[in-house]
Parts: structure tokens; C-alpha cells; sequence
């Protein structure tokens, strides 16, 4: 297997951001009116550079993270497009070219409530394993990010785990964002939560905290969770976000207002924003907040990216 462009993250400075997770071909679909069974629905449909992983990691350059670095599998028919993306949002990609698999797809269907349903195709993103994986990739590193989608296959999430462990044996603080409650709910919470044991902070929105704490209150779901993390913050959309820590609430964030075109990326800009602001020295709170105003930018136009 070989790495498209220049290759792996060696040492650097100190402070960097490491995210390991996906990156895929979004194409997205805005469809003001219903879509129309058996015929024809007028959209306005583009084919954009994304992924979880990768949207998070752009996020976070653009926010303030002085370094950011990004590890993940895509296939041969788009690595030089999808590297060259990332090179100008400011993240150091070590993206591995999968031989046998394209890049993963997610068809993103976009209604006049900017809501949006997924169509995934993982392809090669969830083909991470744990050959992929350098120590060297911590080199330099003051915390990792590991997206959620990993943990649904069983290559990526046997990645997921040798990252843990690794970033945990230099105490190297990680976060998790579960990504999908649908994928979540077939993986089953309670093998999520015993493969994510550990991590540092936990990033969801109000669906995956209630689904992996098995409450239906979100601020009690934020709690419970925040005793298998320290830290817990819960985004709810227009009713901004929850931050748990230790056992207790100890922030509500308002929302941004925002026009919103497209939800695409939402949660992703809101994850690296609160990443990039947490490595700037900011609290729980303040990282909430630059968090909520990513995500109220990043709802305004089409596309998981700056």
C-alpha cells in the first residue's frame, strides 16, 4: 500500500491536531420541492470533497489549530483530488490508496428544511487497518481525534483501537464523535462504548448521546455519559449544545443564528472547531462556543467544508 502525495506525518511542532477517520466524495442533492416517487424532482446537485474525519480536520485548521494532520484510505480513482483539497484547507493528509476499493460515496439528500439523509457507500474509508498505522504518526502530537464511522467495521475499528492505546501509552488526550446514530444503533451502544473505553472526550448530537446512554433526556443522557468520559458535550441543533462533566451539566451553549442552506457538516465544523479552541488553551465552555459558530458558518452553504 502506498500514501498519495507526501506521505505520512513525521515529527513536527508540538500542539498538532491528529485525526484519523474518512474521507469520501459527497455529492449533494438540495431538493426544495419533495422528492417525487417514479419521476423527475428539480435539485441543485454538486460533488464535494468530504468525510467526517476530513470535514472535522479542515474545520479545525480553519478555526486555529496551528497543525493538523489527518489519516485515512481512499481509492485510487479520487486520492489526488481529494489530497490537493485537503493540502489548501491547511491539513497534512496521510491518505493510504486503497488498490481494490474506490473512495467512499455519501449521497446527501438535502430538503427546503436543510435537513439531510444519508446514502453511504464506506468504499475504501472504513478499509483503515492496522498495517496503516506509524507510532511516528503521533510525533508532535497533543491530541487525537478518532471519527465514529471507524468503529462500524471491523478493519477500521482494529485501526481505531491500536490508535487509542497507542495515543493513551504518551498520554495523549482523544476524542470520539460517534458520527451515526443509524450505524450505532446496528453496531449496538453498549460494544461502542466498551471499544471507545478511555477516551477523553466524547462529542455526539442529542440522537447517539440518547441511543448510547439509553435515556430519552438528553441533559440526563449528557450526565450519564459524562461518567464513562470526563468530558461530554451534547449539540442540539437550534437549541445549541450541553456540556457535561465528571457526572453534572456544567454549560448550556445557545445556537448561533443562522440561515441554514444545508446541514451537511454541521456537527463536523462543530467538532473541530471545539478541537482547535481546546488546543488554543480555551475551556470546556469557550470551546462550546467558538463550536456552535463554526457550525452556524458551516450550515450556510452546501458542503461539509470551510
Amino acid at each position: 500500500m502506498s500514501a498519495a502525495g507526501g506521505g505520512g506525518a513525521g515529527a513536527g511542532r508540538p500542539g498538532a491536531l491528529l485525526v484519523v477517520g474518512d474521507v469520501v466524495t459527497d455529492v449533494v442533492a438540495v431538493h426544495p420541492e419533495p422528492l417525487a416517487p417514479a419521476t423527475d424532482t428539480a435539485a441543485r446537485i454538486r460533488t464535494l470533497p468530504g468525510g467526517a474525519g476530513a470535514n472535522a480536520a479542515c474545520w479545525a485548521a480553519r478555526t486555529g489549530a496551528s497543525e493538523v494532520r489527518l489519516l485515512a484510505r481512499v481509492g485510487t480513482d479520487s486520492a489526488r483530488w481529494h489530497e490537493e483539497a485537503l493540502l489548501a484547507a491547511g491539513v497534512r493528509a496521510r491518505l493510504v490508496v486503497d488498490p481494490d476499493e474506490p473512495t467512499g460515496t455519501v449521497v446527501a439528500l438535502v430538503g427546503k428544511d436543510a435537513e439531510r439523509t444519508f446514502l453511504t457507500d464506506s468504499g475504501a474509508a472504513l478499509r483503515l487497518c492496522p498495517a496503516d498505522w506509524a507510532p511516528s504518526l503521533l510525533d508532535g502530537v497533543a491530541h487525537l481525534h478518532l471519527s465514529g464511522y471507524l468503529f462500524f467495521a471491523d478493519s477500521s475499528r482494529e485501526l481505531a483501537l491500536v490508535a487509542l492505546r497507542a495515543a493513551r501509552g504518551r498520554g495523549v488526550p482523544v476524542s470520539v464523535d460517534p458520527a451515526s446514530a443509524g450505524f450505532l444503533a446496528a453496531l449496538g451502544p453498549r460494544r461502542f462504548l466498551d471499544a471507545v473505553a478511555g477516551v477523553d472526550v466524547l462529542l455526539r448530537n442529542e440522537d447517539e448521546a440518547r441511543l448510547l446512554a439509553g435515556l430519552p433526556e438528553v441533559s440526563r443522557a449528557a450526565v450519564r455519559l459524562s461518567r464513562l468520559a470526563p468530558l461530554v458535550v451534547v449539540t442540539r441543533g437550534a437549541a445549541g449544545a450541553l456540556v457535561a462533566e465528571r457526572g453534572r451539566i456544567t454549560a448550556e451553549v445557545a445556537a448561533e443564528p443562522a440561515e441554514a442552506v444545508d446541514s451537511t457538516g454541521a456537527g463536523d465544523a462543530f467538532t473541530g472547531a471545539f478541537l482547535a479552541a481546546r488546543l488554543s488553551g480555551s475551556d470546556p465552555t469557550e470551546s462550546t462556543r467558538a463550536a456552535c459558530r463554526a457550525a452556524a458558518l458551516a450550515v450556510t452553504h452546501l458542503g461539509g467544508r470551510p
